[in-house]
């Protein structure tokens, strides 16, 4: 019988091994939603090991086998670039800040991308090693932080791209582009806590998974991808900017296309959203941890 695991709580008894005995950590289920959080996090150092060997390993199998490699990385947003520069820009007249149309969407792509391959591929990677997680015990989180990782690897190549279509149209990035580092950040916080959600659900309703593409076409075309953050009906944008993707994507156009300091209003919902839910979502995947292994 499998035996369901989360929160380490070990009580004097149980730690103190009998003569003879070698140690032993009783590992069961929370009886509250936050019990055991901080604990959890400081196991988290002590698998520093399994989480650089499993992200090393995303990153090596990503592209192997196939003709055009780490190419695919830049293949989709490039193409997507193509396809919006041609329906959105020369067909619909879409307004673009000022900025060439194809770096306008390139740009926004680039998270975009990190975004929707990190999210598709962490909620899957808990069902995805199924034998791992009812065989040994280990914090579960690692599994799509891992994927995580790789999907920033891909995000590292289309930023060398975007440098080229920036040369390409006679512009360079500024001494704002430093901000792009907790932008990036700030992303990664964002994604983790969908992640984290997503894939303790996917554990136990397979739908979530078979939903996710729908899912991440709809919030592209709820996020300020193919127009600007200006397009947005003034009314509506309080409750629009509660989608931190807005924030993100804006403030990655402001920092690298028109080098000022990111739009402080995107940015500051952005922040606020990803530090409530980000806390919620660990909390409530480590309270799924505890049968995970059971329903798998």
């Amino acid at each position: 019988m499998r035996t369901a695991t989360t929160t380490v709580q070990t009580s004097a008894a149980e730690a103190r091994p009998r003569s003879g005995e070698r140690p032993r950590t009783v590992i069961r289920p929370t009886g509250r939603l936050w019990t055991g959080l901080h604990r959890q996090l400081a196991l988290l150092p002590d698998h520093a090991d399994l989480f650089y060997t499993l992200s090393a390993h995303r990153i090596s199998v990503r592209y192997r086998q196939t003709v055009l490699g780490a190419a695919w990385a830049v293949i989709q947003p490039l193409l997507m670039m193509a396809i919006f520069t041609a329906v959105f820009s020369v067909l619909a007249r879409m307004p673009s800040d000022g900025v060439p149309y194809p770096l306008f969407t390139y740009a926004a792509l680039l998270p975009w991308t990190f975004f929707s391959s990190g999210l598709t591929n962490s909620t899957a990677s808990l069902v995805n090693h199924t034998q791992l997680i009812t065989k040994v015990y280990f914090p579960r989180e690692i599994l799509p932080a891992t994927y995580i990782v790789a999907a920033l690897f891909d995000f590292a190549i289309g930023f060398v791209v975007l440098n080229a279509l920036l040369a390409w149209y006679g512009t360079t990035l500024t001494a704002q582009a430093v901000n792009l580092v907790p932008i990036l950040l700030l992303l990664i916080a964002w994604l983790a806590a969908v992640a984290l959600f997503t894939a303790a659900l996917q554990v136990r309703w397979r739908d979530i998974g078979v939903a996710m593409p729908l899912v991440t076409q709809v919030w592209m075309f709820a996020s300020p991808v193919i127009y600007p953050l200006s397009a947005v009906p003034a009314a509506w944008r309080p409750w629009y900017l509660l989608n931190p993707m807005a924030g993100i994507i804006e403030s990655v156009r402001d920092v690298l296309l028109h080098g000022t300091p990111p739009d402080p209003v995107p940015l500051r919902y952005a922040v606020v959203v990803t530090a409530c839910v980000l806390p919620l979502a660990y909390a409530f995947f480590k309270h799924a941890e505890a049968t995970m292994a059971d329903v798998i």
